[in-house]
This record gives C-alpha cells, structure tokens and sequence, in this order.
C-alpha cells in the first residue's frame, strides 16, 4: 500500500496548495485501510504538515506572506484546543452544518466573479481578525477539519480584502500552524501511524511543490475554478456521510 499512500500524498497535496481540501482524499484513504477515526485524524495531521510547510515555503519565497505572528499564535492556541476536544468527544455534531457552509461561499465565488481578483478595503480590523478566526479556524481545523482552508481564503478576501492569491498564501501558513500544533496533541494521545503519514508526507512535499508554483504563475484566476470546484466536492462528501449515517 506504501506506493498507493504516495501518489494519494502526492495528489492531494497539489490540490491543498491550491485550493484546500486535500483531506478530502487522504481521510477516505486511511479510513479505507481499517484506520480509527481518531488514527485516521491524526496520521492526516502528519502527512497534512508535509504539504501545508511546503506550500507555505513557496508562497513565502514568493513575498506573498507578510507579518502574521498574532495569527500564528492564536490559531496555535484554537488548533490546541480542537485536537484536544476531539480525542475526547465526537465531531459529528460539525458535521452537518459544515456542508451548507461550503456550498455558500461555492456560490458566492460563482456569482462574483471579480471576488478576490485584486486587493480592497479590509472590513475589518486585522487584530480582531486574527483573533476571532484565528482561535475559531484553529479550533475547528484541530477538531474537525474538513473545508478550513475554503473557510480561511473566504475570510481572508472578504474580510481582509485580500486578492485570492495572497490569501490563498496566509491561508496556507494557518493551515501549517493547525496542522503542527494539532499533530503534536495526536502524538501525545499515541493516535500516529508514523510509516502512513510518512510516505504520504512525502508526496504531500511533492505534490505541494507543484501547485504552490502554479499559484505563483497563474494567480487568481487559476485558483478560482478549483477553488469552487474542491467546495462543491468536499460537501458533497460531507452530505454523504450525513445522510448514511
């Protein structure tokens, strides 16, 4: 299975660089090999922090990443706090909401075209931003998971009045910051399948490498249809779920 797990790491790590939602694709894949939920969480955290520091390298490498130290630490803080939840209650009670939420900021990407083209006026103030979504992203990033980086870029470019590449950039360090900070509570809870995380971590540096760069390149207009695209799919998957349950 080890050569399957990397072209899965590989894959969505191309996909994660780009739009998020690289879970999408490996939870399935662990969970497919017998994996505990609470496993299936944590071995993603792993492989996910291959991807997500690469990505994040790139994009850094590229100045599209500016000061973002209050975020860090309060995403850190709320990423803390969602892996520590979630080893002890069930995330089902996210699980039904998340969905419509993802369908929303799918259709309102459609229908404005011009969103996140270029940069505009902030709504609202970075300190509270950072504060507000970065305990509550983090959190839910921690805990759950699945879509926190649609919901990251959606705040960044409606909020902050970021073009899409850029947020798609920050997008990428908070997701490496939840990833690490919440792998490290895996770890100690003992929920890490080392080999598995590791060889798609290693596909997740390959795969993240190719889309950062074509980010960089391509810019919005790129990321937009994958972007909306990777929303629809990953709440499709989420509604599935829901209702077999």
């Amino acid at each position: 299975m080890l050569p399957l797990l990397f072209i899965v790491g590989t894959v969505a790590g191309w996909i994660d660089s780009i739009a998020g939602g690289g879970g999408l694709i490996t939870v399935p894949v662990l969970f497919s090999l017998g994996v505990s939920p609470a496993e299936a969480l944590g071995t993603n955290k792993l492989q996910a922090v291959f991807g997500s520091g690469s990505a994040t390298w790139h994009y850094y490498r590229a100045g599209l990443i500016g000061r973002a130290v209050a975020s860090v630490v309060f995403t850190a803080i709320g990423a803390t706090l969602g892996a520590l939840a979630v080893q002890r209650l069930p995330a089902d009670c996210l699980g039904k909401s998340i969905p419509f939420l993802l369908i929303a900021i799918a259709v309102y990407f459609l229908f404005r075209p011009q969103l996140g083209a270029s940069d505009t006026e902030p709504r609202w103030k970075t300190g509270v931003f950072h504060f507000v979504f970065g305990v509550g992203l983090g959190f839910y990033d921690g805990f759950f998971g699945p879509g926190a980086g649609s919901f990251w870029a959606m705040a960044y470019v409606w909020l902050l009045g970021f073009n899409l590449t850029k947020a798609t950039a920050h997008t990428k360090l908070m997701n490496f910051t939840s990833n690490a900070t919440s792998l490290v509570m895996f770890i100690a809870g003992g929920k890490v399948l080392w080999l598995a995380g590791l060889v798609m971590g290693f596909g997740q540096l390959f795969g993240a490498r190719i889309g950062a760069k074509m980010v960089i390149t391509r810019g919005a207009r790129f990321i937009r249809p994958i972007f909306i695209a990777v929303a629809l799919a990953l709440s499709a998957r989420l509604l599935v779920i829901a209702i077999h349950r």
